[in-house]
């Protein structure tokens, strides 16, 4: 049995240049979108004013699944650990966080894939802060509510069945 699973990152990422981007100012981008870093900047400032340490990192080519993205995540988690970590190419998204379910992270990486890193970030950052309906008490009251049911009926049909004794026998007129 592996103790942990392999991680594959593309042959094109240079972690160490990531890492110290990121370390820099909290985003790495490759060279084509520098442009973008000040906007970036800015939604890693916002992300901090939230209560989200957040960590950008922009991959210039789509990797052929998306699970590299995660794997870059990961790696930059791990230097960073209270990090919440956006990895995102032009059609996918990565993350890692400690501080998130994956649930939350997933449908986080749902709204980031839109082709450009600023607005991706953006609805990353607003996934994360929107509040959601609370599913897992609304379960525990519902699962509880219907085994109530179930024993309340159940009580109804044993008392239904049972004789009744305190009836007095009818008696035949003279």
């Amino acid at each position: 049995m592996i103790p942990f699973l392999p991680s594959y990152i593309p042959p094109d990422v240079d972690m160490n240049q990531v890492k110290a981007d990121v370390a820099e100012d909290g985003v790495s981008v490759p060279p084509a979108d520098a442009a973008d870093v000040p906007a970036l900047r800015e939604v890693v400032e916002q992300a901090r004013k939230d209560g989200i340490e957040l960590k950008i990192v922009v991959i210039e080519h789509n990797p052929p699944i998306d699970t590299p993205l995660r794997d870059i995540a990961t790696e930059v988690g791990k230097a960073h650990p209270d990090a919440t970590v956006l990895a995102i190419s032009p059609a996918f998204a990565g993350t890692y966080s400690t501080h998130f379910d994956r649930v939350t992270l997933e449908a986080g990486q749902d709204v980031a894939k839109t082709g450009d890193p600023v607005q991706s970030s953006k609805n990353f950052v607003s996934e994360l802060t929107t509040s959601h309906f609370a599913w897992t008490p609304f379960t525990i009251v519902l699962v509880l509510g219907v085994a109530l049911a179930a024993v309340g009926t159940r009580m109804l049909q044993v008392r239904a069945r049972r004789p009744v004794a305190d009836e007095v026998p009818a008696t035949p007129a003279d």
